[in-house]
């Protein structure tokens, strides 16, 4: 019987191995997590809010900027896990801090993403690190 859950994901028949994924090509991790995980065939990008690699602030513009650099984040990290965004990608979670930029959201990946289009959930929250307006996270199939 398993306890607990990694009991059942590293069971001494199927040890799970996990590789972290690192780029300079987008913000360094700000906590105790990686940029991205590949496990198996999946690489899971952790959530990118809109900083600028280089200077490791929030990007200034508007909100759909702050979109364009979020998805920007998310490929480089996706990139330096061997995969492609616009071609690996499975799931999508994006948080908000206002759900009216709903829309913004659907026209940037519209523009990145081709059908059939990752599954998505785009979620409403109070805050977000650095006051950022929008976060997002992804998993991938490793190609």
């Amino acid at each position: 019987m398993f306890s607990t859950l990694t009991d059942i994901l590293l069971t001494p028949d199927s040890p799970m191995k996990r590789t972290p994924v690192h780029t300079s090509r987008a913000p360094a991790a700000i906590g105790a997590y990686s940029q991205a995980i590949v496990a198996g065939d999946f690489c899971y990008v952790s959530g990118q809010i809109p900083l600028d690699p280089e200077t490791g602030k929030l990007v200034d513009g508007d909100i759909r900027m702050q979109i364009g650099q979020v998805f920007a984040n998310l490929a480089a990290v996706a990139r330096a896990g061997g995969c492609d965004l616009g071609r690996d990608a499975v799931k999508i979670t994006v948080f908000l801090t206002d759900l009216s930029h709903f829309g913004l959201v659907n026209e940037v990946m519209s523009e990145m993403f081709a059908k059939p289009f990752p599954a998505r959930a785009a979620i409403e929250v109070a805050g977000l690190p650095l006051g950022a307006q929008v976060e997002a996270d992804a998993v991938l199939v490793v190609p």
